[in-house]
């Protein structure tokens, strides 16, 4: 059908990291997602699938084809929308050690944010769903 639009039921994000054990203890132990399976080639992790909730991340160790500094995170945010207190989902982030990239604060939406970023630069916003 030519007309035919896209109708997404959910977005998966899949990000390269640096080192997958750093990004893996933030991602489980920091901000709370729980390991859904992990990936090893030749006994060496190479990707993890995380979940929190529907919200589904593959994180993958970064092969250096590509150089093993180039930047990562940059020029966009993804967004988690919760029906938690996110007030008191920001306290708890933090209290695991997160250093958070806003404070929660309601915006001209009406809806509860704030924001983090992991330890590659790939930046998240939480938010209540209004």
């Amino acid at each position: 059908m030519p007309n035919e639009q896209l109708r997404g039921e959910a977005l998966m994000a899949s990000l390269t990291v640096a080192d997958i054990q750093k990004s893996l203890a933030w991602y489980r132990d920091v901000v709370g997602f729980s390991v859904n399976r992990e990936f090893a080639r030749e006994g060496r992790l190479m990707a993890v699938s995380l979940r929190a909730g529907a919200v589904a991340i593959l994180i993958t160790q970064d092969d250096g084809a590509k150089g093993r500094d180039r930047p990562k995170g940059e020029g966009f945010s993804l967004q988690i929308t919760t029906t938690q207190e996110v007030d008191a989902l920001a306290e708890s982030i933090k209290g695991r050690g997160a250093v958070l990239a806003s404070e929660p604060e309601t915006n001209r939406f009406g809806a509860r944010v704030f924001r983090i970023q992991d330890p590659d630069g790939f930046r998240f916003t939480i938010s209540s769903a209004t």
